[in-house]
């Protein structure tokens, strides 16, 4: 049986061999004819990929996927965005929940050790309170029994604060304990809590990987760093009111930037984008549309409205060139946007 099964599959194909057979999933969803405007932009991806000569893996369709999408109409956007939702990845947002849920633990338990030091003080101070109240009834001969009393609570006082004492010092090591431990979390985080974006270590690690790539397919990406100019935060000279427009940027660079891009903060209120198979037009456009997005949203201070106005350091991430000095051409861009006249953005060629 097992012969006859082998001959029968032999035959079939060799009969078949010269009609064109379609696959059964190209049958199903029949590509040579889409027939839905998501179809028709994945094909208008994928041939966009194969004409760059670039392989269609997911990493680089997703990314083509998003720079395409930007030039079609605002209807299919949304509608592409809708479906996009519902199969969105949520790693990157439980890394974050793992993140604050640890950083919460972190102050439960300097909260924890704060009761447990009031407690502490005040059974001193109640030992204290004793021995005064000791040394009143010492003067009176005819309280022997009293006195007999208190000294029986001053040794039950005294047990139960050697008692404290020993707990808080467990406590104490059980405390640097887990501080050593959540430090050793931070130093591997992705995540900057007090900006809601990626960062200084996640940004370069993707830098790191974005030449590895660009040495291997030879696309072209870009690597923008944005600032609250300098002037506007000397004008307003209040540290909160700029950690706010601060923040307020970096929901705008958010909200503006692709799902390929990655939107970190590098530090002192300098934030990175790094943009994925982005030449240096295309983000020098990003870098004037982050301008006029930024210019357009005012803060209020009190009773004065402020314009808010960013400087931006444009350069290539170069495979020639190393993650530092990457950044720092990047960086160099935003003291050349400073020292040259009305120039809000500048690229660095030295990269």
């Amino acid at each position: 049986m097992a012969g006859t099964v082998r001959n029968r599959t032999r035959k079939t194909i060799d009969n078949a061999s010269d009609v064109p057979v379609k696959p059964a999933a190209l049958e199903v969803l029949d590509l040579d004819a889409p027939t839905s405007d998501i179809e028709i932009y994945a094909k208008e991806v994928l041939h966009a990929l194969i004409a760059d000569n670039l392989p269609p893996t997911p990493n680089n369709f997703s990314l083509y996927f998003d720079r395409l999408l930007e030039e079609k109409s605002e209807n299919l956007r949304k509608q592409i965005h809708s479906m996009l939702e519902l199969e969105e990845s949520n790693d990157a947002e439980s890394t974050i929940i793992l993140e604050q849920s640890l950083k919460h633990g972190f102050s439960s338990i300097k909260s924890i050790l704060g009761v447990t030091a009031n407690l502490y003080k005040n059974m001193s101070l109640m030992s204290k309170i004793l021995d005064k109240r000791k040394k009143e009834l010492a003067q009176k001969i005819d309280k022997e029994d009293t006195l007999g009393i208190i000294s029986t609570l001053e040794g039950d006082v005294s047990k139960l604060n050697s008692i404290l004492k020993t707990q808080s010092t467990q406590m104490k090591s059980i405390y640097d304990e887990t501080a050593k431990t959540i430090k050793n979390v931070e130093n591997e985080t992705i995540f900057d809590n007090q900006f809601g974006v990626y960062n200084k270590r996640y940004l370069l690690t993707k830098i790191e990987q974005e030449i590895g790539l660009i040495k291997e397919f030879k696309h072209k990406s870009s690597l923008i760093m944005i600032e609250l100019c300098r002037d506007l935060r000397e004008s307003v000279k209040n540290e909160k009111a700029i950690i706010l427009m601060t923040r307020t940027i970096a929901r705008l660079l958010l909200k503006t930037s692709r799902r390929s891009d990655v939107v970190a903060h590098y530090g002192n209120g300098v934030f990175s984008m790094l943009l994925k198979h982005t030449d240096i037009d295309n983000a020098k456009r990003a870098s004037g549309r982050l301008i006029d997005l930024v210019s357009n949203s005012n803060f209020f201070l009190a009773d004065r409205e402020i314009q808010l106005k960013i400087s931006i350091g444009v350069t290539e991430i170069n495979a020639s060139y190393s993650v530092e000095e990457i950044v720092v051409s990047a960086m160099d861009g935003i003291e050349q946007a400073y020292a040259t006249p009305n120039q809000d953005y500048f690229v660095s060629l030295r990269a």
